[in-house]
């Protein structure tokens, strides 16, 4: 499975749920596939994506909270799935896309391949770990953490690519990006 997949996978499947998406090419790829404002997009924090999902899944326990991560930007600040384990957010869907790279910046390796992620995840408390490796697998699995009580993780092996220059960059300055995120937010919670 390559990066495209995986995310178009994920943009398949999401309704009203929040997304926050680590920066780079991840968010990158959000952005082209399917931009709508309940994707938050971090541009040039590495490592937050994460800590910024938790709190929202803190603050808003009615809203499902999809954090679409790289393995670099875990393990930038990997004290976050020890607070995820410690508060156990139910809303809260952790998927890292482990392609074993910094893609953003000339595929130099990070490293994912003597860092076992799920087994991190498992021992910090994540009630719900998975690693898949293959596209109807990861589909099957987001499907059914999206209708489960989590927090989940999930770990997607995919491959390196080169595909990073391709790609646009989002069109939203960060302020119009956390604009657009409230408002999604705020009219949701008018329409309850």
């Amino acid at each position: 499975m390559k990066m495209t997949q995986a995310v178009r996978t994920v943009m398949r499947q999401l309704g009203n749920e929040l997304l926050v998406t680590a920066n780079g090419r991840i968010s990158r790829e959000a952005f082209s596939l399917k931009d709508r404002s309940e994707n938050f997009y971090m541009i040039g924090s590495m490592g937050l994506a994460s800590s910024i999902a938790l709190g929202l899944a803190l603050n808003r326990p009615e809203r499902k909270v999809v954090i679409l991560d790289g393995d670099g930007n875990l393990l930038m600040g990997l004290g976050i799935l020890a607070q995820v384990g410690a508060l156990l957010p139910k809303n809260l869907i952790h998927i890292v896309l482990d392609n074993g790279v910094y893609g953003s910046t000339g595929n130099q390796p990070t490293i994912s391949s003597q860092v076992r992620l799920e087994n991190i995840a498992k021992s910090s408390g994540y009630p719900v770990v998975v690693k898949v490796t293959e596209r109807g697998a990861f589909e099957t699995t987001l499907k059914r953490c999206l209708k489960t009580s989590g927090p989940s993780f999930m770990l997607a092996k995919i491959k390196p690519d080169n595909m990073a220059d391709s790609l646009g960059r989002v069109a939203h300055g960060p302020l119009e990006i956390k604009k657009r995120f409230m408002d999604s937010i705020d009219r949701e919670e008018r329409h309850r």
